[in-house]
């Protein structure tokens, strides 16, 4: 995908004098005082705004902030705190102008946060007169939110649309290039875990990868729903078994192509989902009616870490068990041990995904974290990010 890169902009010393327009995703978690209780999205920020203050340029920068009434400001809404929190990265302090659309006041080497952009009248229906507002405020527009590319808004597609230079920055070109190794040009063979409570969320992206990938590994209650399509009993296990047949036809379209979904062969079930339940590892066949399926069993997990280990790409969304409870989190550890002793590029995206990571310390040995949920979700099922689109549109002129 070829899109106009902020960096090559910057490099180039075309930024210098510019007023650079950058829509970031700061949308951070906060207590009920207000308080910012996660700030990796604000640390992610800090090197486009850097790269840009380095360059000589006036800088703006914009994000929304939960989800405010449109013309409707409240005290909550506010992008204060994350005002207060990008000073302190930047090491300078960044003003936080409201009502803004009509006018900025911004000098070259100084950087403003404009308030929440999703209180403007007109932002998420990307109404085309706020959007070309938006474009007369800059000389260059910088996509860095990539949360946010799979929404077609004023700030991430109308303003791209009008401004004079629409850019990619350092995080989204870093998303496309990721993406681009994970699955338009990937090392074989390659591997997709996809896990989650239902088949129903995901069954377009499982339709999308079974057109694309060496290997299918499902789990969670998605994993319930193929056992009932290979035959197998799932006792009052999460499932959907209206989906049994949608799940029959991905397996079958796997195996056309040589390439397979492997059922689990053990499973560890309880008698209730908490997470003092005594847990009971037994073979997939050995299932009871009155058992809960909550995580892979030792068997299985092995065979899709051997799996894992083996691959020339991994694309990982989703936890395989309860991860939560400590007794039906091991498959899901076998999972993130052997996407991090692997030698494959992985792509991994998805709250969830993101917080078995984390549990397990295996951020440095996973090639690629995305940042967007939605946004990453939807490129797996093999949709084109209207972000992505206008940026590439504007990039071939």
């Amino acid at each position: 995908m070829n899109v106009l890169r902020f960096s090559d902009l910057c490099a180039q010393g075309k930024a210098a004098g510019q007023r650079v327009f950058i829509r970031a995703d700061l949308n951070v978690p906060q207590d009920d005082a207000g308080n910012i209780t996660e700030d990796t999205r604000v640390r992610a920020s800090v090197p486009c705004i850097r790269m840009a203050l380095d360059a000589g340029a006036a800088v703006m920068v914009t994000s929304h902030l939960g989800r405010p009434t449109e013309g409707a400001f409240k005290p909550e809404d506010s992008l204060a705190p994350v005002a207060k929190r990008l000073g302190e990265l930047l090491g300078r302090e960044v003003p936080l102008v409201a009502n803004w659309v009509d006018g900025v006041q911004v000098q070259p080497g100084q950087v403003v946060l404009l308030e929440n952009c999703r209180v403007n009248k007109g932002e998420k229906k990307n109404d085309e007169a706020l959007a070309r507002k938006l474009a007369a405020l800059c000389d260059i527009y910088v996509n860095d939110a990539f949360g946010t590319a799979h929404r077609a808004e004023a700030t991430t597609y109308g303003i791209a649309q009008f401004a004079k230079t629409a850019s990619a920055g350092p995080l989204l070109a870093a998303e496309i290039d990721a993406i681009t190794k994970a699955l338009a040009a990937p090392k074989r063979p390659l591997i997709a875990i996809v896990a989650g409570s239902k088949v129903s969320t995901k069954l377009t992206i499982l339709q999308s990868l079974a057109k694309n990938v060496d290997g299918l590994i499902v789990g969670g209650g998605i994993a319930n729903t193929f056992l009932l399509a290979a035959g197998m009993p799932i006792g009052k296990s999460l499932a959907e078994t209206d989906l049994v047949g949608e799940a029959k036809a991905v397996i079958e379209a796997m195996k056309a192509r040589g390439a397979e979904v492997p059922i689990p062969e053990d499973v560890v079930t309880a008698k209730a989902f908490a997470a003092d339940a005594p847990a009971t590892v037994k073979a997939a066949a050995d299932v009871a009616a009155d058992d809960l399926i909550l995580d892979i069993g030792p068997k299985t997990a092995a065979r899709l870490a051997a799996q894992l280990k083996a691959a020339g790409t991994i694309v990982w969304n989703g936890p395989v068990g309860v991860f939560e409870f400590d007794a039906f989190a091991k498959g899901t550890q076998a999972i993130a041990r052997a996407v991090a002793e692997s030698s494959a590029f992985s792509i991994a995206g998805g709250g969830d995904t993101l917080a078995a990571i984390a549990k397990y310390g295996i951020e440095k040995d996973v090639g690629y974290i995305s940042t967007g949920g939605g946004a990453f979700l939807e490129v797996l099922e093999g949709k084109t990010l209207p972000a992505f689109e206008i940026l590439s549109k504007r990039a071939a002129g």
